[in-house]
């Protein structure tokens, strides 16, 4: 398990972390989200001791992090970095050894992690006739090859396309259902929603979100309704408690409630001559809460 207790960070008069504090159990994935500048890398070099914190402690299973407890770690920082006239082999060897496994022991998982990874070339291929997403998955297999229990990973989808993003959403949830415990940032909230147990948001350094994904969705009531009626969208923001309602390209209304008490009124009225094709109400998506979120002034 990791603990985050209380950390705190300055550089001179700038606190880049202001008292963060939360945990993540072995087998579960946190998403830590917030815009540029929110705090998010510095965040995971403190967990990794890479800067000294001002206050506040961090825990692995425990105990502060120490030198043996640095090869059960995977962290993938967001700027990319490979030796270019190196194989893949080579690479990815030369970093499984960094973290205490022998040659033996991961030469044989190499075409395995290739072919989990899709990479497009051979294992004695040099980095650099790689294309950049190819690269980015090399680099993505040094980071979990050598089966690591704790995984920080620094935007990992940056640069992938959706087929390659979803290869790395498979091998995330792999390393949870193994027993890991994983942390990720990520600007798409969509990533995030689909595979995060837990979820922080950071703004300005302060933790302004905090916990289950489903359980902060749901926080924001459920004030969006998707709807596929008779109605026209003039006759769904005739109701008291509708903000706005427009109707999309394939003919569903979409609602935004001010109140969520209202979608009772428009099922009603949707529904008073028989079935309706579709009626869903939601609660905002997590895209929606980090744009709400972000643009709060700060206290």
């Amino acid at each position: 398990m990791l603990e985050v207790k209380n950390l705190v960070k300055t550089f001179g008069d700038y606190t880049a972390v202001d008292n963060i504090s939360f945990e993540i159990p072995d087998g579960k994935i946190l998403g830590l989200i917030g815009q540029n500048g929110a705090g998010k890398t510095t965040t995971f070099r403190l967990i990794l001791d890479f800067l000294t914190q001002d206050s506040g402690v961090v825990l692995w299973n425990g105990h502060q992090l120490s030198g043996k407890d640095y090869n059960d770690i995977g962290y993938l920082p967001e700027e990319r970095g490979l030796y270019p006239k190196v194989s893949i082999q080579e690479q990815l060897i030369y970093f499984a050894e960094l973290r205490g496994k022998s040659k033996k022991e991961i030469e044989p998982k190499i075409d395995e992690w290739m072919e989990k990874f899709k990479v497009k070339g051979k294992k004695t291929d040099k980095v650099k006739s790689l294309s950049k997403g190819n690269q980015q998955k090399v680099q993505l297999i040094a980071t979990l090859i050598h089966e690591p229990k704790l995984v920080i990973l620094d935007e990992p989808f940056s640069g992938l396309d959706p087929v390659n993003a979803e290869l790395l959403k498979d091998g995330i949830i792999a390393l949870k259902e193994k027993g890991s415990c994983v942390i990720f940032s990520s600007h798409n909230m969509d990533n995030v929603e689909k595979i995060c147990d837990h979820l922080v948001m950071l703004r300005s350094g302060k933790m302004v979100l905090n916990g289950k994904v489903h359980e902060i969705r749901e926080s924001f009531g459920r004030t969006k309704v998707f709807l596929e009626s008779p109605l026209s969208p003039e006759d769904v923001l005739a109701i008291d408690g509708v903000e706005k309602a427009v109707k999309r390209g394939d003919g569903i209304v979409e609602v935004t409630l001010t109140d969520p008490k209202a979608g009772q009124e428009i099922f009603a009225r949707a529904t008073q001559f028989g079935y309706i094709p579709m009626f869903n109400q939601q609660p905002p998506t997590l895209e929606e809460i980090f744009k709400m979120k972000a643009g709060e002034p700060n206290e």
